[in-house]
């Protein structure tokens, strides 16, 4: 069968499993429930990096929430266990590298992080092709998969600013691909696209990822009461580093999180353009809602849908809540609209639209690229995505309750 004719599982509960992670996690089914401790994964850090100084230590109680949510309510299998710790770590050895390359190189606190277009929205609202499409100018550079996971290479380390993150980032495409064929039908993943900046978010262990992959409802819970100013600040420094490594002077950043926290991020980028995608709820909620169950289930054997279906749903009406709210205190000039409808039928239009406000030439050798880019990235290419309603618990009449005044307020036709 060819990969255009897969389609996605809609049976999350029983979650597929290359036979050698079945193995594997029938063998270490006892190992599996080992909680993971934050003092033993700072120290093993520490002792793999030589390094000492985390930086802020305001990270600490993100992180200790974290892995108590995980210890608690993830029910994770050996091999999600072992992924977790693995990004847990690496988390923290990159916070180590970043504090000591600042040390090193105490000037990149001064480099200028260029000209920033952020696009946020729902999930599934279009903003991974806008992202990859804006990504596709020769003056505009996104964050890639490899500077996502990370962003501060031992190269860097040693002065040497330039490293070859290609093979990393491969390896990274294929091991999601093996691991959840599902997954990459409903969200592709490609070595050589950018990736969100929600990635350089959770170095301070505060971002929607976690509540994404993994069912953590503390650590939710907790996060959306925190000031997350210091967190929107090391986004900055993070991107000035990458900046020093890699000059452009035009950078575009991608994720939904900022939706929630639309305020914060206005204060830290002032200067940004920020564009907000749009698509019918109806579509996105159950859409995205089917990502999270195919997602989480690469982690655990304890997938339920309809409570994914609860978490998200009241999620995306609190990131539609602090959006308009937002929006109302901030002047309009730095946002712009595009509907995922439009973006399908003339993306070049949108584009266009989105490179005028920012004040960023849209040249004609821009627009071939886009076109380039649109030739060789068909959608479906790892097979479709399957997913219904009613598997999460939800219903048309709910959404249309929770959502009406967005779709009104927007214009957001029905699918």
């Amino acid at each position: 069968m060819s990969k255009m004719e897969f389609v996605s599982s809609t049976n999350y509960m029983q979650p597929y499993r290359p036979l050698p992670v079945r193995l594997l996690n029938l063998l270490g089914r006892n190992r599996a429930s080992s909680s993971l401790q934050t003092d033993a994964l700072i120290a093993q850090a520490k002792q793999k990096t030589g390094l000492d100084d985390l930086g802020d230590d305001s990270f600490r109680p993100a992180l200790d929430t974290l892995i108590d949510a995980i210890n608690k309510e993830a029910e994770l299998t050996l091999v999600g266990r072992m992924i977790q710790k693995s990004k847990l770590l690496s988390a923290l050895i990159q916070r180590l590298r970043v504090a000591a390359l600042l040390k090193r190189h105490p000037e990149i606190h001064s480099v200028d992080p260029g000209r920033i277009i952020m696009i946020t929205g729902l999930q599934r609202t279009g903003t991974t092709l806008l992202h990859r499409l804006l990504h596709s100018h020769p003056q505009v550079r996104g964050i890639s998969g490899a500077e996502s996971l990370e962003p501060v290479p031992i190269n860097a380390m040693h002065n040497t600013r330039k490293t070859n993150f290609r093979m990393r980032a491969m390896a990274a495409e294929r091991l999601i691909a093996w691991l959840s064929p599902d997954f990459m039908a409903a969200h592709p993943i490609a070595h050589e696209a950018p990736e969100e900046d929600v990635m350089l978010l959770d170095l301070n262990f505060m971002s929607q990822l976690p509540e994404a992959i993994l069912h953590v409802p503390s650590y939710s819970q907790w996060l959306e009461q925190q000031d997350h100013t210091r967190t929107y600040e090391y986004l900055r420094t993070m991107l000035k580093i990458l900046c020093w490594q890699w000059p452009t002077p035009n950078r575009v950043l991608k994720t939904p999180h900022h939706l929630e926290y639309l305020d914060v991020f206005s204060r830290i980028f002032p200067d940004a353009t920020i564009v907000q995608t749009h698509r019918d709820p109806l579509k996105t909620l159950p859409s995205f809602c089917s990502l999270v169950a195919h997602s989480r289930a690469i982690f655990s054997d304890h997938v339920d849908p309809v409570e994914i279906g609860r978490h998200w749903g009241r999620k995306n009406r609190r990131m539609v809540d602090s959006s308009l709210q937002c929006r109302a205190n901030l002047e309009e000039v730095k946002f712009v609209d595009v509907s995922y409808y439009d973006l399908m039928e003339n993306p070049v239009s949108q584009l266009r639209r989105i490179y005028q406000r920012a004040e960023i030439e849209f040249t004609d050798e821009a627009e071939r690229e886009a076109g380039l880019f649109l030739q060789q990235n068909q959608q479906h290419r790892f097979g479709r995505h399957a997913y219904q309603l009613d598997d999460f618990g939800l219903s048309e009449q709910w959404i249309e309750d929770n959502f009406s005044d967005y779709r009104q307020q927007f214009g957001i036709p029905y699918e």
